[in-house]
């Protein structure tokens, strides 16, 4: 496995699988918003609003599965001192952002006509908040701490202090009482929910994880892109100079 670990073998492999991966989430996306509004019945109670679900649920799932990549990214920047860890964690930063801001918005569209408003301080909701601001906190700081190593170690030391926040997240509704329903897709006795809504659901949430996956890879393709255009110009600058300047890149070796 730390072969994949090589910045120029990991851009050959995102070249290769990119496309396929685009592909089948091109195709599960259009699969499961078919499904979401001309498969998926209406619910009896809820109506056309329960069809917000098939949106904030997969929303719900990436902001916290965005959230473990980081956190074992950021054992990997610490611990093993691999290649690629930060740049995999930077890159899953702003995803994971964008992931919680789009469960919070849907599940406040969705709240206003089933509970009268847009926003409770219930322990889910509350935690998934927590869980935003950790993410910009974490874009904030790769973006303050100007020396990159320094950075790259204060991000993953914050990443897996934040970690502490997703059990928290995942058993909130069990721990105390929320507006949230227990857990109804994965259970010790089975999904609670329809087939007729299920299925839908199942198949969104695959689609929004390659989704991640795909944007991911991009974004980490590109962040080790930059990085090397950032030692270039080092080495062009140097040259220009005629001095030697030290051509030490903290954050990763690319």
């Amino acid at each position: 496995m730390w072969k994949y670990a090589n910045p120029t073998f990991f851009l050959t492999l995102v070249d290769r699988v990119l496309p396929w991966l685009a592909a089948a989430t091109a195709a599960l996306m259009a699969a499961g918003l078919y499904m979401t509004f001309f498969v998926a019945p209406a619910d009896y109670q809820q109506g056309d609003a329960v069809r917000i679900m098939y949106i904030h649920v997969p929303s719900a799932w990436l902001s916290m599965f965005c959230y473990m990549t980081m956190a074992a990214s950021a054992l990997g920047t610490l611990v093993w001192r691999h290649p690629l860890a930060d740049a995999a964690q930077k890159a899953a930063a702003p995803l994971g952002a964008a992931f919680t801001f789009v469960c919070l918005v849907t599940g406040s569209l969705w709240g206003k006509p089933m509970w009268g408003t847009w926003w409770v301080w219930d322990a889910r909701l509350t935690s998934v908040l927590v869980l935003f601001l950790i993410y910009l906190g974490l874009i904030a700081l790769w973006q303050t701490i100007e020396e990159p190593g320094k950075a790259a170690r204060a991000a993953a030391i914050l990443t897996l202090v934040g970690v502490v926040n997703i059990p928290i997240i995942k058993f909130s509704v069990d721990w105390w009482n929320t507006l949230h329903q227990p857990a109804s897709v994965f259970r010790a006795g089975g999904p609670t929910i329809a087939p007729s809504m299920l299925w839908p659901l199942l198949v969104m949430a695959l689609a929004f994880t390659l989704l991640f996956i795909s944007l991911h890879l991009m974004a980490t393709r590109n962040e080790i892109l930059r990085r090397r255009l950032h030692r270039l110009t080092m080495l062009a600058a140097n040259a220009a100079d005629g001095g030697q300047a030290d051509l030490r890149f903290a954050d990763m070796e690319v």
